[in-house]
């Protein structure tokens, strides 16, 4: 399979890079969202969709920054307070998991708990509201509402086309990495909207067939 965006191109996680830019220090959110970070393995996706993000921010300055990025780290907090026992059979393996109620559910609680944690944090409502309004509905709802928005979309799926991504995909799907590898390179990547998230998607998942060796298997 062959992609115009490699490793040998593209700036990614996947190569070593690390985003280029200054942005605000965020280190205060990171431990208040600490205790709702372990279910679904978002202790390890939620720090890589914040690092995607900041490499696409490096690409878009004009975007705000810190709306982004916040919402990047508390995307999926929600998924600590939805019952566990249906995550993967309700979340993952049901025909109609991209708009499942359990997922429904965690763009719900994540709101909820975005609104308990950043008043402490130092956010006011307006800020506040801006990053809620992503996390609302960024797997169920069809369309971004923002550049904003845009980013925090890709860098939530970009983490899928990495190895570390695409192994997790697989465990929770029930399904091989071949079978992972078909979603990708069709649904996902055709829900891709910056040009920085797509050339790293093709970047990442070029690697992804190397290692987990799917040009063979």
């Amino acid at each position: 399979m062959e992609f115009t965006h490699t490793m040998a191109n593209t700036r990614t996680l996947g190569n070593g890079a690390l985003p280029v830019r200054e942005y605000t220090n965020v280190d205060h959110v990171w431990l208040a969202a600490e205790p709702f970070m372990r279910t679904r393995m978002n202790d390890v996706h939620l720090p890589m969709t914040l690092l995607y993000a900041e490499l696409i921010l490096d690409t878009i300055p004009e975007a705000d920054e810190l709306v982004t990025r916040v919402a990047a780290m508390l995307h999926d907090v929600g998924w600590s307070r939805v019952d566990e026992s249906k995550i993967l059979e309700e979340g993952f393996r049901s025909d109609n998991f991209l708009t499942s109620d359990i997922r429904v559910q965690h763009e719900i609680f994540g709101c909820d708990i975005a609104r308990e944690i950043l008043p402490g944090c130092g956010f006011d409502d307006e800020f506040i509201t801006k990053v809620t309004d992503i996390i609302d509905g960024h797997d169920t709802r069809p369309v971004s509402h923002s550049i904003e928005d845009s980013i925090v979309r890709d860098a939530d799926r970009l983490w899928r086309f990495h190895p570390t991504g695409l192994g997790f995909s697989a465990e929770w799907f029930g399904k091989p990495p071949q079978w992972v590898l078909g979603d990708l390179t069709g649904r996902v990547m055709g829900e891709m909207i910056t040009p920085a998230g797509i050339a790293m998607a093709e970047a990442e998942l070029s690697q992804s067939i190397k290692i987990f060796r799917l040009d063979i298997l």
